[in-house]
């Protein structure tokens, strides 16, 4: 399934971490001779390949994978850094015929793609910090006064949101709708985007959580945030540190803590990661296709060749 037709094509594999995205991911590419692209925000990183669970080397070398491993711990990665190197890549693959599969949970490189880059001005901090004190019940109501399309958008509990809203529509003097539809203007290619979210129900995805990151330990991650600290002193002061279980991997180092509290507390931290990835791809990317499957599941490869097919 090369040629012309799947370099029409750009196809989405996103959803909850441990989700078993890049099982999925595996399975599709070797069914259409894929190449696979990552848009997850840690494994963009060399460092900590077992703790962010980049995809191994008889992964990579049975399929091509592209953008993992491609930074330094202490590079700062952003959406528009991720967005600049992906448009490039995709670009690259489409032209030799391969249909690229994107494949990761950090859903603002998924709407930085799918709707451009919002390029909203800085905000002025004596702004910031007046939107940051508002009582949080009393944020949407503002909202509805002085940008009533983003309120209509945002619900009145999402208050992150709301409060980014609200803020840049008091520092530019417009709707954050209307930045983003401006970015979406700008939006990368002219392919019709496809794809679909992984998202287990919660008591499965709370055991793959808890296993996933015990086989970690086993697999020598604890090694690898070793080494990271013998190249640079205080790990938690790089950009990586955003890596879930990097702070109780140094705390076991230590002897702050032992290994069932800091398996618990990681799974703990990224159980609640999980869950506002869930609220994210529902109601921030409704391209995507819900699937309440794992990667893994015997069906998947079909269901996913059936919204590939869609999309072409």
């Amino acid at each position: 399934m090369t040629g012309s037709r799947a370099a029409s094509s750009l196809f989405i594999i996103g959803g909850t971490t441990a989700s078993g995205k890049s099982a999925a991911a595996l399975a599709l590419a070797a069914r259409i001779e894929g190449v696979i692209v990552n848009a997850d925000s840690v494994q963009l990183y060399r460092d900590l390949p077992t703790l962010t669970a980049r995809p191994g080397a008889r992964d990579e070398a049975a399929i091509p994978h592209r953008l993992y491993g491609i930074l330094d711990a202490a590079t700062p990665a952003s959406a528009a850094l991720w967005l600049e190197r992906a448009q490039a890549v995709i670009g690259e693959v489409g032209r030799s015929g391969r249909p690229p599969i994107l494949v990761g949970g950090t859903g603002l490189y998924l709407q930085a793609l799918l709707r451009g880059l919002v390029a909203v001005p800085a905000i002025d901090p004596g702004v910031r910090a007046a939107v940051r004190a508002l009582p949080g019940a009393e944020v949407h109501g503002f909202l509805r006064r002085e940008d009533p399309v983003m309120a209509t958008r945002l619900a009145p509990g999402d208050r992150q949101r709301c409060m980014r809203a609200l803020e840049v529509v008091r520092a530019t003097g417009r709707s954050l709708a209307a930045w983003q539809d401006e970015a979406a203007a700008r939006r990368t290619g002219s392919c019709e985007v496809r794809g679909v979210a992984l998202l287990p129900d919660r008591p499965l995805l709370r055991r793959r959580i808890e296993a996933r990151m015990r086989g970690m330990l086993d697999a020598g991650a604890l090694d690898e945030v070793a080494d990271l600290r013998r190249r640079h002193a205080d790990p938690l002061a790089l950009p990586i540190a955003k890596a879930h279980g990097l702070r109780e991997l140094l705390e076991l180092q230590d002897g702050r803590c032992g290994v069932e509290e800091a398996v618990q507390r990681t799974s703990v931290r990224v159980r609640q990661y999980a869950k506002r990835q869930a609220t994210w791809f529902r109601h921030q990317l409704p391209a995507l296709q819900v699937v309440e499957a794992t990667g893994e599941e015997p069906s998947i490869v079909d269901r996913l060749l059936s919204a590939y097919a869609s999309s072409c």
